[in-house]
């Protein structure tokens, strides 16, 4: 839903989208934040993005298998 809010705010803005979605805009704003500044995600997250950076090592030092 992020993405195509994203992708539909400059012809219709925000508020209006989050509305027909039935999703707070406050939850769009904090999703945009995280993207743009990763110090703001949970633990969990920062952690999750450590491990992919790993699991994508390991997957190239594997001839991609």
């Amino acid at each position: 839903m992020i993405a195509f809010i994203d992708d539909q705010r400059e012809v219709y803005g925000v508020e209006p989208i989050c509305g027909m979605l039935r999703i707070a805009p406050s939850t769009y704003h904090a999703r945009v934040a995280r993207r743009t500044d990763p110090a703001r995600a949970s633990p969990r997250a920062r952690q999750d993005l450590a491990l992919m950076e790993q699991i994508r090592q390991v997957h190239a030092a594997n001839f991609g298998v």
